[in-house]
């Protein structure tokens, strides 16, 4: 896109963008979670509302919020505006070799003096010729026969709107991945509220078990304390969860483009997603002939080495054929036809350093092309190596925390019983339920990484949106 610069999706790798985007962390699972502001990130976490609310609530599925998104999100339709800009400048430079036809109709009443330009007269002839009516209704035509700038300005437009398209792929295959983030997000909030409020329920049971039992004289007022004190304190992480869950929602109406105060139900569940299993090498092989921003890249190089060929044909001649045809008169009843061809050859002589200037800018950019092309493909093989590395450590997260949550489900159970036969104290059920919170958040936080770590990697190697068509279908 000449004289364009697109949003940089490139500045914040994929993994660290989707991080920053929900302020995330595996890590951290009991509050809240926090991000920067929006402006902070770029335009693919906004959206641009369309159309009215409805008085229901929409049943939204994966694939009905991927589809929304890649139609109203401000990241896409921003980038789609740049595929047009630089269709336009390619237009712009192509006007210079295709022909140039304009049409003028006048209508003049003029006197000349002729003496005034020097014209000899015979004795008794005025000076002053007129007033005399003059007609003129012609059509004027250029081309352009051979012009060696003109053709590689015109190539150079062509490469940056080939640079355009795949910025605008890239770009759907980034919403994909922010729009499969955010709705996973939502569903491992939703899952946290589903938990909390079991365990909610779990410990009503024991105060309620720990008060009958006190009245039988079995336990202690301690045990009835401590479990009042566990429903009171579970009862508030289900106003923290819900409130989580509540953003995150928010979140995802945002970047997908919802009307404003539109409210929606997710009808998927949270799941371990599958990927294409590839090696290192394979990945690399795909992610170089398939990734937008790569392959934008590496057109812009092109679009430079065009443009640098513009500026060394500025020194070249140029043959141009110009022309015109029409009626001329006093007026339209006595006008005749004339014409005029005009051949041309334009040989640049001395133009003040310009071609030298010029040249000098378009090497500079050369090598600044060149450059981001040679990092972006190092990036490329960085964040497909540190993806396949996430993917492993998420893999064995999952197995340990799945079997986590079984042994604190088993230590509940057990602790349950000790309590009710009067053989220990409630503090063993309320440890236990602790772990079993643990448990339950940690499971879940390691699904939604390991989500995670997957997008990542099909977004470094380029396939983001083809995955997501074969996995959820129906895309638009």
């Amino acid at each position: 896109m000449s004289g364009e610069k697109g949003t940089d999706v490139r500045a914040v790798p994929p993994v660290l963008f989707v991080a920053l985007l929900f302020g995330h962390s595996a890590a951290t699972t009991a509050a809240p979670m926090q991000g920067p502001p929006p402006a902070a990130i770029g335009p693919f976490v906004g959206g641009v509302p369309s159309g009215p609310p409805t008085s229901e609530p929409l049943s939204l599925s994966i694939t009905d919020a991927l589809g929304r998104a890649l139609e109203h999100n401000l990241g896409v339709l921003l980038s789609a505006n740049g595929v047009d800009r630089a269709r336009g400048a390619r237009w712009r430079a192509l006007s210079d070799l295709l022909p140039n036809v304009s049409g003028r109709l006048s209508e003049t009443r003029q006197q000349i003096n002729l003496a005034a330009y020097g014209f000899p007269r015979p004795a008794g002839v005025p000076s002053v010729v007129g007033p005399f009516n003059l007609f003129d209704a012609r059509v004027s035509f250029s081309q352009s026969v051979l012009d060696f700038k003109a053709l590689n300005d015109t190539r150079a437009e062509t490469h940056n709107l080939a640079a355009a398209r795949y910025d605008y792929k890239n770009a759907r295959d980034l919403v994909v991945l922010v729009g499969v983030d955010a709705y996973a997000q939502a569903l491992a909030a939703s899952a946290r509220v589903d938990a909390v409020r079991a365990q909610v329920d779990t410990a009503r049971a024991l105060y309620n078990q720990a008060v009958d039992l006190k009245q039988g004289g079995l336990v202690a007022g301690i045990d009835v304390l401590r479990a009042d004190v566990q429903l009171a304190t579970d009862r508030q992480r289900v106003t923290a969860a819900q409130a989580t869950f509540e953003k995150a929602k928010l979140q995802l109406a945002r970047l997908m483009g919802l009307p404003l105060g539109q409210a929606f139900t997710l009808t998927d569940q949270i799941s371990s997603a599958p990927i294409p299993a590839m090696t290192l090498e394979q990945a690399l092989d795909r992610a170089y002939k398939t990734r937008g921003d790569y392959l934008a890249a590496l057109e812009r190089v092109r679009a430079a080495q065009a443009t640098r060929q513009a500026a060394i044909s500025e020194a070249l001649p140029a043959i141009r054929v110009n022309g015109n045809y029409g009626d001329l008169g006093h007026s339209p009843a006595q006008s005749h036809d004339t014409f005029a061809i005009v051949g041309a050859v334009d040989v640049p002589i001395f133009q003040g350093g310009k071609t030298r200037g010029r040249l000098l800018e378009a090497d500079a950019d050369l090598r600044s092309r060149r450059a981001d092309a040679d990092d972006l493909k190092a990036s490329i093989y960085y964040e497909i190596r540190a993806a396949l590395i996430d993917l492993q450590a998420g893999n064995e997260q999952m197995q340990v925390a799945a079997r986590a949550r079984e042994l604190a489900a088993d230590q509940l159970t057990q602790a349950r019983d000790r309590f009710a036969a009067g053989v220990a104290g409630n503090i063993e059920v309320v440890q236990a339920q602790s772990a079993v919170t643990v448990a339950n958040d940690q499971y879940i936080a390691a699904l939604y990484a390991s989500n995670l770590a997957k997008g990542a990697f099909i977004h470094a190697v380029g396939i983001a949106e083809e995955t997501a068509r074969q996995v959820f279908g129906g895309l638009r």
